[in-house]
């Protein structure tokens, strides 16, 4: 085996050591693309302190379950146990390629990725929806309401779920069931000969390869009942922006995506040399998924406890109820990611916000601070922040 010495390692080799003095050289063996993806684990900044369980799991590193049509992956509470409150399935289909009929005892919400998908859906009172999703938009299916997607072009897209114990691969599929059917008892239902189920699929299809589908009129299917009351669409890209000094934040809950009742998001943009401001959800655990750029979180809970977590597009990070956290972009790029909480309504607590509309007798005498920071606070919330001149990313500070 290579024996390696303090001498044998270059500048390039991320080290345990902080610019305090703190920690020694790490020349065993190791995982240096891991030390180099997590510089804030190898290296906490001085203020982290305590105990905090994992908030950080990347769908790299799931298993991939192949299909020809198309894959998916998947982050739930046995990849992360913390994540109680909401899974995440990745899925990619190809141009045609079909995640067949299907419904879920949980409800689901999607964030397009990348190309153009076809959703059709049928509710309770037979109310139907068909509807073309593209980048950047959403779509919601209450539980139990049977529904399809098919890709129209290449395409990826998120999948989330309202129960962190949640598994794709336990959906209730047509082709399962059908499977599972006695012939008699189908041909019994249909009122057609049992031959008819001769070439019935064997068991789940789950994502299969069919043909791209025509237009949207060449496949409209008219209800006596009509479509579905509320569209199961969003399209979030189209929302107006809460722009602030730093980024941008984009809002979706039932206030105007009314059927999305029990999944609420914000789709947050943080440019280089910002960040999301230090705050807490009064309401829910937080779940992330990070769309592009890097950064990094530190989370803040009641015992006096701090852990920072690096994140690059395609992680998953969580904050649980009440944390306090902060996510400060650390690249040169812009810093896109998902904020989704089970909840009929996004909501946040602003540390800056709470301050400022507290007397400033109380903030001088609890932080023992002067009028320099009294004089700062802001009345009005600020999700993203950016100051000129500051750093938000000193290194192994």
């Amino acid at each position: 085996m290579e024996n390696r010495n303090g001498n044998q390692w270059n500048e390039h080799v991320p080290q345990p050591i902080r610019n305090d003095g703190a920690g020694a050289m790490d020349v065993g063996p190791r995982n240096i693309m891991r030390d180099v993806q997590n510089p804030d684990m190898l290296v906490p900044p001085a203020t982290d302190t305590g105990l905090l369980p994992n908030l950080k799991f990347s769908f790299s590193d799931t298993s991939m379950k192949l299909k020809m049509g198309g894959w998916s992956r998947e982050v739930t509470a046995r990849e992360l146990p913390v994540a109680t409150t909401l899974a995440g399935v990745n899925m990619s289909l190809t141009a045609g390629g079909v995640r067949e009929l299907h419904w879920h005892q949980e409800a689901e919400w999607s964030y397009m990725l990348l190309g153009r998908a076809r959703i059709t859906a049928v509710d309770q009172d037979g109310r139907n929806f068909i509807a073309d999703i593209g980048p950047g938009d959403l779509w919601y299916f209450p539980p139990g309401i049977p529904h399809s997607i098919q890709g129209l072009e290449h395409c990826e897209f998120l999948l989330v779920f309202d129960d962190g114990n949640f598994s794709d691969q336990n959906t209730l599929s047509i082709s399962s069931w059908f499977a599972h059917t006695p012939k008699d008892v189908l041909s019994a239902n249909f009122g057609v000969p049992e031959n008819t189920f001769h070439s019935i699929p064997s068991d789940e299809l789950y994502i299969y390869q069919g043909e791209v589908p025509g237009s949207l009129e060449s496949q409209e299917v008219p209800s006596p009942n009509g479509e579905v009351p509320l569209t199961f669409k969003h399209e979030l890209l189209k929302q107006t922006p809460i722009k602030t000094p730093g980024g941008s934040v984009r809002i979706v809950d039932t206030s105007n995506f009314p059927i999305s009742k029990n999944i609420a998001a914000a789709l947050v943009e943080v440019e280089p040399g910002g960040m999301r401001e230090m705050h807490w959800h009064p309401n829910q655990d937080e779940w992330q998924y990070y769309l592009a750029g890097q950064g990094r979180m530190t989370v803040f809970n009641g015992e006096g406890a701090a852990r920072t977590f690096d994140y690059r597009a395609g992680d998953v990070g969580y904050v649980p109820f009440a944390n306090g956290h902060y996510i400060q972009n650390t690249g040169d790029d812009t810093l896109w990611f998902l904020e989704i909480f089970k909840s009929s309504r996004f909501e946040d607590v602003s540390l800056n916000q709470w301050m400022a509309l507290t007397p400033k007798e109380l903030i001088q005498s609890n932080l023992n601070v002067g009028s320099e920071l009294i004089d700062s606070l802001r009345k009005e919330k600020w999700p993203v922040v950016k100051y000129p001149g500051f750093s938000y990313y000193p290194k192994n500070s």
